[in-house]
């Protein structure tokens, strides 16, 4: 799924072309294109779809949403581990044990 998140942006690359920044999406950083709010300024918010800043937001509605998002899960399923995830979807039961394993003693070596 493909959600407009909002993020805060912390940089800003105006050399870039387009026009880039960095937006911090509840701990998670991205690039995102700046063009559509050129006028942007760094500690403001945006909303982000598919790697594009829409429009701002401010600070207030950004934070609730992003609280939201977090409690259902979908920064995650935005941000996380695609190969996890994938893994997951298809019924890998062992999928998030394989990812958080501790290395297994196999009895082969020297003792």
């Amino acid at each position: 799924m493909c959600l407009a998140v909002p993020g805060k942006v912390v940089a800003i690359d105006d050399s870039a072309e387009p026009l880039t920044g960095l937006i911090d999406f509840g701990g998670v950083q991205k690039k995102a294109c700046l063009e559509y709010v050129s006028d942007v300024k760094v500690g403001e918010y945006v909303i982000v779809h598919v790697g594009f800043a829409l429009q701002r937001l401010d600070e207030e509605s950004a934070l609730a949403s992003l609280k939201l998002f977090e409690e259902l899960g979908l920064l995650e399923e935005e941000f996380g581990d695609a190969w996890e995830q994938a893994a997951k979807e298809a019924g890998d039961p062992g999928a998030t044990e394989h990812a958080t394993a501790e290395p297994q003693d196999s009895g082969s070596e020297a003792r």
